[in-house]
């Protein structure tokens, strides 16, 4: 079953962080916001909680480092000793730059993957837009439709009093 969205199209970044900040003061709930670039100060109005990426990172790196140097250890001492100017088997120093590039490169690659897998980006997935300008120059402030308290005329005066150029109904 399709929901139903209110859609308050905005030109001005300024405007819809006013407008944001409004409905957030009168209590109206605010199902999301699209912008053709990231808005400071939008995350906190919504109440959007911090990435856990970060963290995926970080494990990611470690894993890297410790799979690096496991291979770097298990070839140069054990699997294929070999004796260069007589420099010790397992020599820490030689193993920095390939560690660290192994490492940037898991920290990298399964952030990446995690990222995908998290925001359900896959190839062949159809984009759901509300409006067609939305990741192009507009602003969109999408409310859901849904409460007995919910008044479509009242609300939709009250985003255009607040900036909205454009005031519109869409079904997802």
């Amino acid at each position: 079953m399709k929901k139903r969205y209110m859609l308050g199209v905005f030109d001005d970044e300024e405007e819809l962080v006013h407008a944001t900040e409004e409905l957030v003061s009168a209590k109206i709930e605010i199902f999301d916001i699209y912008t053709p670039f990231p808005v400071h100060g939008l995350d906190d109005l919504l109440n959007i909680k911090r990435s856990r990426l970060p963290i995926i990172t970080f494990i990611a790196g470690v894993i890297g480092l410790v799979v690096s140097i496991g291979f770097q250890v298990w070839t140069s001492a054990f699997s294929w000793p070999i004796n260069v100017g007589g420099k010790p088997m397992f020599s820490i120093p030689a193993f920095v730059p390939v560690s660290f590039e192994v490492t940037v490169l898991f920290g990298a690659l399964i952030t990446v993957g995690f990222f995908f897998l998290r925001s359900c980006l896959y190839p062949s997935k159809v984009a759901v837009l509300f409006h067609p300008r939305q990741t192009d120059d507009k602003f969109i402030l999408a409310l859901e439709c849904s409460g007995a308290k919910f008044d479509e005329e009242k609300l939709g005066e009250k985003l255009r009093v607040l900036g909205a150029s454009e005031v519109d109904i869409s079904y997802k």
